[in-house]
């Protein structure tokens, strides 16, 4: 299905995503007994086989300009988007470069269950709003550039001031930038094309519905993001170089964005 020439229509298209739903999906619980255990795409991965859906990484549409979603338990991906800039920390002119590691073990926290392995991921992450415990927010400036921010004066950490090298012991260091023309770029390129679906389980994890929406513009997206509906879900820890810069929204969100079920 992937590749096809763009001869039918939105409808007709959408119609076979249904078919192939309906004949491949529909009734059946994921089987991922072949798959590694502790992998956790492994659900999507079957469902992408089910659904004639090569694995890859492309920002673009899985289905002939529709986008696949999987089912999930709480919250759902838009996509693994890296910020345009970090590890070169700025203000006002000022930059310090800092590598990976640094960052972590700066910016981050160390997980006692993984022998004090320092991530990004969890109470340090920041969100749209307000500083967290570390001193960290994300704030979208009026062209949609989205900045991740620290305050030394906002980081309650007792021990901040031996973790936080002096030279960055400063309030509104810009820690990373996802720029507006880039993320406008991936989210459109991925979702603003004929619209989106959801392949949907019921109570016992049996595959029962489909259900789809409209195209997702930036300007959808960028307001989602502001309002904090839309969320940074970063997963970067020390040791692998794999980004993990994901940026999801609860199933409520998702689910207020459906216009079709089946």
């Amino acid at each position: 299905m992937n590749g096809k020439a763009r001869s039918e229509s939105p409808e007709q298209i959408k119609k076979r995503i249904i078919e192939l739903f309906n004949e491949n999906v529909r009734g059946r619980i994921s089987d991922t007994s072949g798959s590694n255990a502790d992998h956790d795409g492994k659900d999507g991965h079957w469902l992408e086989k089910q659904m004639g859906i090569k694995h890859n990484g492309n920002n673009a549409p899985d289905l002939d300009g529709f986008e696949m979603k999987n089912n999930t338990t709480s919250k759902t991906t838009f996509g693994d988007w890296s910020p345009s800039r970090r590890f070169r920390i700025y203000k006002k002119g000022n930059e310090y470069e800092i590598n990976r590691s640094m960052f972590l073990k700066i910016f981050g926290a160390p997980n006692a269950l993984k022998e004090g392995r320092h991530s990004w991921s969890g109470k340090p992450v920041p969100k749209v709003g307000k500083y967290n415990f570390f001193g960290q927010m994300l704030k979208v400036d009026k062209e949609g550039n989205i900045h991740a921010l620290y305050s030394y004066d906002k980081d309650q950490r007792e021990n901040k001031n031996n973790i936080v090298p002096e030279s960055l012991q400063q309030n509104d260091l810009i820690l990373a930038v996802w720029d507006a023309e880039m993320m406008k770029k991936r989210v459109e390129d991925k979702f603003n094309k004929l619209g989106w679906f959801k392949c949907e389980k019921d109570k016992n994890g049996v595959y029962s519905k489909i259900v789809f929406g409209n195209p997702i513009n930036f300007e959808t997206w960028i307001d989602g993001v502001r309002k904090g509906l839309i969320f940074f879900d970063s997963g970067m820890y020390d040791g692998n170089p794999r980004p993990y810069a994901n940026w999801r929204a609860t199933n409520q969100y998702w689910e207020s964005l459906i216009v079709d079920s089946y």
